[in-house]
């Protein structure tokens, strides 16, 4: 896929809040063990979707970061959008400036049907229905070996 890594571990760590039984606050440390990722790089990522409006922070012993909205409310491409806005969906497939009906690249054609079915699976496909299927599926959502079971960790983080 064309998305940042910064976008990818955002979309992860977002997709792992919305798994969590209760919308409850999640320290960024524990994000970052659970997912794999460096805590620096990814609290730089959050706080994208904090400026953006997704996320909100809380400082101190108990605090974190949660969801600012309920789950069901938080569609896939507004987390991209968040962070590496939406040229994805609008842009060349090849990074062609200016590529379009009347100047197309080879890929114009195919591309720009795939990019509207993109866009609107990003826009429909909210972070509690990919939530639900972390949680139901058991599936990972980084790159370990284990598939990460967000109802255990949170009994494990207590």
């Amino acid at each position: 896929m064309m998305l940042s890594k910064s976008c990818i571990y955002g979309v992860q760590a977002a997709i792992y809040m919305a798994s969590l039984p209760r919308n409850e606050y999640v320290s960024i440390q524990q994000i970052a063990a659970k997912l794999n990722i460096s805590f620096h790089f990814l609290t730089k990522v959050l706080q994208n979707l904090t400026q953006a409006g997704l996320l909100i922070s809380y400082r101190g012993p108990n605090g974190g970061v949660a969801l600012a909205r309920p789950s069901s409310q938080i569609s896939l491409a507004d987390v991209i959008d968040a962070i590496d806005g939406s040229d994805i969906f609008k842009e060349c497939l090849l990074g062609l400036p200016g590529c379009g009906v009347a100047d197309p690249c080879p890929a114009h054609e195919n591309w720009t049907s795939m990019r509207s079915r993109l866009h609107h699976l990003c826009s429909t496909l909210t972070l509690e229905e990919l939530g639900k299927r972390a949680n139901q599926l058991n599936v990972r959502l980084a790159n370990s070996r284990a598939p990460i079971n967000p109802a255990k960790l949170l009994t494990e983080a207590r």
